[in-house]
């Protein structure tokens, strides 16, 4: 048997691993030869064994070439995205990521690139793709998960041997954006301006002292919650996102501290609402769920009536973050009390922390005499 292990590393991670392979040649009864090199279908070592011999098998058969030859014919990207969708994104992908790139196939890449076969996808006619999107007006941002899907579903391809290689995608740079969020000042006057519903001021007091989404926010229990200790904890692991209950964003639970303050008002909620443990924590009378769409509604209505701008939900969540860095926090605590999966996405609040940044460049204005000692020393060390 040639069914071996070899270690792979990934160009981007720089994560190594182990990978079986099926590699051994074939000598055909004229003589020539060819080699078979493939990864197993089925990454254990009986899987790669059982995939020799059922090649090797149908190469003394002769129908291992004339599948190669079947195999030519190409689907066109049309075809190919209806079982891209069932067998790959379906299968790997949460509901609202399914509906994205469902979206992204409907709207864009099927207009345009629709009746090309996989293997005629070259890098051309990708940065064709690109420039007609971008014409189009198209927000950066938007042709750049447009072109992420279709660099999934020609990778699946690649994966199913319909291309030999994926073509080089190029994708569009895209300008930092600045986000929104709310002043301590603001703060104070949407809170003060929610009192006349108490569900929709609990919500936006809970959004604001947790970081939470939205999503997240509508589906958080009281069983993740931990409120008779001393130092209280939520557990967020779940998110609500159009119509689907599916893992939070990253697909990593974490569990993050509560204020002291927070753990009384849901105390208080807990008593009036008599709810079991798995009940919502933030839901209708009847225990159903809030519309998305009429909780957009309340909050702008509170914005109207706090004299402020419009905001979303998902500017708490910026407000949370903004705060804590305002108020000198590390950028890593703010990480981890917002749950980030690394701590790119939460190095756009560190223009927040001035103070932090006066205090790291003050100590240049140190007395010079403790420089000069450390450098006599040093030079004595080295002599």
């Amino acid at each position: 048997m040639t069914a071996t292990q070899v270690k792979r590393t990934s160009p981007k991670t720089g994560k190594a691993r182990l990978v079986w392979t099926v590699n051994f040649g074939y000598k055909h009864p004229d003589g020539s030869e060819k080699r078979y090199r493939r990864d197993a279908f089925i990454q254990t070592k009986r899987g790669a064994e059982q995939q020799e011999r059922r090649v090797r098998g149908e190469m003394a058969a002769g129908t291992y070439w004339k599948k190669k030859e079947e195999k030519k014919q190409v689907p066109t990207l049309r075809d190919f995205s209806q079982e891209f969708m069932e067998n790959y994104v379906k299968v790997h992908n949460k509901h609202s990521v399914v509906i994205t790139k469902r979206g992204n196939l409907n709207r864009y890449i099927l207009p345009e690139l629709g009746s090309t076969k996989l293997d005629e996808i070259k890098t051309r006619s990708i940065d064709n793709f690109t420039r007609n999107m971008l014409n189009m007006g198209l927000n950066p941002k938007t042709a750049k998960n447009a072109l992420g899907t279709l660099s999934k579903l020609l990778h699946y391809a690649e994966d199913l041997e319909f291309i030999s290689k994926v073509p080089k995608i190029r994708f569009p740079k895209v300008p930092e954006v600045d986000f929104d969020f709310l002043t301590f000042e603001e703060t104070e006057k949407l809170l003060k301006a929610a009192e006349y519903n108490p569900e929709w001021w609990g919500m936006i007091f809970f959004a604001i002292k947790t970081g939470l989404r939205y999503g997240e926010l509508c589906e958080l229990r009281w069983g993740d919650l931990t409120l008779d200790v001393i130092k209280p904890t939520m557990r967020v692991k779940r998110s609500f996102t159009k119509g689907v209950v599916s893992d939070r964003k990253n697909r990593k639970a974490f569990t993050a501290p509560l204020t002291a303050e927070t753990a009384r008002y849901l105390q208080q909620r807990r008593q009036l609402k008599h709810l079991k443990s798995n009940s919502l924590v933030f839901c209708k009378p009847d225990g159903g769920r809030h519309i998305h769409r009429r909780a957009d509604v309340a909050i702008k209505r509170c914005c109207r009536y706090a004299g402020i701008r419009e905001i979303h939900w998902h500017t708490l969540r910026h407000t949370f973050a903004s705060h804590l860095a305002m108020r000198g926090r590390s950028l890593l605590e703010i990480k981890e009390l917002c749950g980030h999966k690394d701590i790119n996405s939460t190095l756009k609040y560190a223009h927040l922390m001035p103070e932090h940044l006066h205090d790291a460049v003050a100590v240049l204005d140190q007395p010079w005499t403790s420089s000069r000692q450390y450098s006599g020393n040093r030079q004595e060390k080295n002599s």
